[in-house]
């Protein structure tokens, strides 16, 4: 069990789903980025977080389990993803359920696959703020300093500035928007709400170029220089 702050000894877990069906890059979990699986770069973060016990890949896919199982990564464990929940309609908050009601743990870090970004460090600076801030649910965003609009009825419409008042691009305080790479609640209250946050929500802040998740060939090209660059920084 890890111990974490003030809090007493609990499990935490991180669930990572993938499925078989992606449609805009076929085979893209297990699709090489940098030299490895699609799926290592989120599963090697959360594996070497010392605050997570053990880091499940959920899957229905038979192929991708296998890549799994073979990632050569301590606290990997692969759960049989109901196929039910890996369907194009099929909400995550489906497959995190399904595993909520066979896996004993107290606290679940859901991480994307596709934000293959995310670092060991991310975790732990998130789930260190989720325990000392008393939040129900942590959510990982980027600040962003756009000004941002919003169409009602054929018109636009600022939503966080005032064009009578344009404030020079370094003094806008911006908004924070979800990346998707990682999010921590608790398994009751995944439970009670079905959903992955709820109540008392805080953020843990990364980098901007967290920002892009691999939807298409054109995100899984960009995210790739992205981790060949950080590579040769040595971070």
């Amino acid at each position: 069990m890890v111990k974490v702050g003030l809090s007493s000894d609990k499990r935490i877990v991180a669930f990572i789903p993938v499925r078989g069906g992606s449609k805009g890059i076929p085979g893209k979990n297990i699709k090489e980025i940098n030299g490895k699986p699609l799926l290592f770069w989120s599963a090697k973060a959360a594996s070497d977080c010392s605050l997570i016990n053990d880091v499940y890949i959920a899957t229905e896919n038979s192929k991708i389990a296998t890549v799994a199982e073979n990632l050569e990564l301590p606290k990997i464990r692969v759960f049989n993803r109901d196929p039910l929940t890996a369907t194009d309609m099929a909400a995550t908050e489906l497959a995190m359920l399904d595993f909520a009601a066979q896996v004993d743990f107290d606290y679940i870090v859901l991480l994307q696959a596709t934000s293959p970004l995310t670092t060991a460090a991310d975790l732990t600076h998130g789930i260190k703020k989720y325990f000392t801030s008393n939040a129900d649910s942590l959510i990982s965003a980027v600040l962003q300093t756009s000004f941002l609009w919003t169409n009602t009825e054929g018109f636009v419409k600022p939503m966080n500035y005032d064009p009578l008042h344009r404030p020079r691009r370094q003094e806008h305080t911006g908004c924070l928007v979800e990346n998707g790479a990682f999010y921590i609640t608790r398994k009751d209250s995944l439970l009670k709400t079905g959903c992955r946050i709820s109540g008392n929500i805080v953020a843990y802040i990364m980098p901007n170029d967290s920002y892009f998740e691999i939807d298409n060939m054109d995100d899984f090209m960009l995210v790739e220089h992205l981790l060949q660059k950080r590579e040769e920084q040595g971070s």
